[in-house]
């Protein structure tokens, strides 16, 4: 038995190798969108009970986390529809995708299990978002969205041990450094051309 290989041409090495790294890409403009819109949601809204429970006498300041409420639809429809439009779907954004389903689906369970003592919910919700903004920055290689994951996870042990006074604070603190700090950068990169 003869065996024959065939060479191939610069141009077809050049197309394969091309599809092969785009396989591995994720697209990340969806990710930004929803790193910006959940940064600032939640730090706006923990900041705002911060404000209602320490300056005012509203006898229920968690009310105002049912701004989050119009902010999952807005979050799934974006999703949806520019999920739909994407012509690739690499192994990269599959395991993005599903490495945040797996967060949602934690902190569904979180939520329930303190669904009766939410005011120590604080520091494990911020221990839980630091597992996919970690991986989410290996993923996509950027080390801002690493040590953002890796500030989520000090900043669930200040907010456990500070106090109640100051340790409230901490959440809007770890929204800034883990989602807006690290989305407007990439945003930034994305917008100039250099991902």
């Amino acid at each position: 038995m003869e065996h024959e290989e065939k060479m191939m041409t610069g141009e077809e090495s050049i197309r394969i190798i091309t599809e092969m790294l785009n396989k591995t890409r994720v697209n990340i403009r969806q990710g930004i969108f929803h790193l910006l819109l959940w940064g600032w949601m939640i730090a706006l809204c923990s900041l705002g009970e911060y404000i209602l429970i320490r300056f005012t006498g509203i006898t229920k300041p968690w009310l105002i986390w049912m701004l989050v409420i119009p902010g999952m639809f807005v979050s799934m429809i974006y999703g949806m529809v520019n999920g739909r439009r994407a012509k690739i779907h690499t192994y990269a954004d599959k395991v993005w995708m599903w490495t945040w389903f797996a967060y949602l689906f934690a902190m569904f369970v979180l939520f329930t299990i303190h669904s009766r003592n939410m005011e120590s919910i604080s520091a494990y919700m911020l221990m839980i978002t630091g597992i996919p903004t970690f991986m989410s920055g290996i993923i996509i290689r950027f080390r801002p969205l690493i040590i953002g994951g890796i500030c989520f996870w000090v900043l669930s042990l200040f907010v456990s041990f500070a106090g109640p006074v100051i340790g409230p604070l901490g959440v809007p603190f770890a929204m800034i450094v883990g989602y807006l700090i690290p989305g407007y950068m990439l945003k930034n990169k994305i917008d100039h051309g250099t991902v």
